[in-house]
């Protein structure tokens, strides 16, 4: 039997990804969606696992192919995306396949495989709790926050093109009913 899909995405700070790990840690028969970039290896990573590495001709390559569920560049000459191939195994395999991807990429991906997709949005409680959290995590610059800060505004204007929204106003609540959510979809 084939498998289905689940698209996440949210502002950063949202708790996205760990919302995913936990999903992850269950029975529901979940594979991670391995994207492609343009970019080099940073410190242990390897092609296949965190990404696959692709140099700047070959993403144009795929590109050219219609090889890619979606993709961006993201500066110039630095891509990033979902190739349409690995994913097809696994769903051939019968494996869920589990999306962590922006916005946009988010609302492709659903308009592509439809039904058999079930797409969520990881909502802040608000913008100044999503504020608190991304000073609180001691990673960026002021001026890196507000770039931040100023992009989940913007994409806080997809939530509604999702087929639902879990507001993280307690991570603990959200992973629950995230992982209702996702068994429900998948014993469809």
């Amino acid at each position: 039997m084939s498998g289905k899909l689940i698209i996440f995405s949210a502002p950063s700070g949202s708790g996205k990804s760990t919302i995913i790990n936990e999903l992850l840690t269950k029975d529901l028969n979940l594979a991670f969606s391995v994207s492609a970039t343009s970019r080099a290896p940073r410190g242990k990573e390897k092609h296949g696992v965190e990404y696959y590495f692709l140099s700047p001709e070959k993403f144009q390559e795929h590109i050219s192919k219609d090889e890619f569920l979606e993709y961006e560049e993201v500066y110039q000459g630095c891509y990033y995306g979902t190739l349409k191939a690995p994913i097809e195994e696994l769903l051939q395999e019968g494996k869920n396949v589990v999306f962590d991807v922006d916005v946009v990429g988010g609302v492709n991906i659903k308009k592509y495989y439809g039904n058999r997709a079930l797409s969520i949005f990881i909502q802040p409680p608000s913008i100044e709790e999503l504020r608190k959290r991304l000073t609180a995590r001691s990673t960026d610059a002021p001026e890196v926050i507000e770039k931040r800060i100023a992009k989940a505004e913007y994409e806080l204007g997809f939530a509604n093109q999702f087929d639902t929204i879990v507001v993280n106003d307690d991570l603990e609540k959200a992973v629950q009913e995230t992982h209702t959510l996702v068994k429900e979809f998948i014993s469809k």
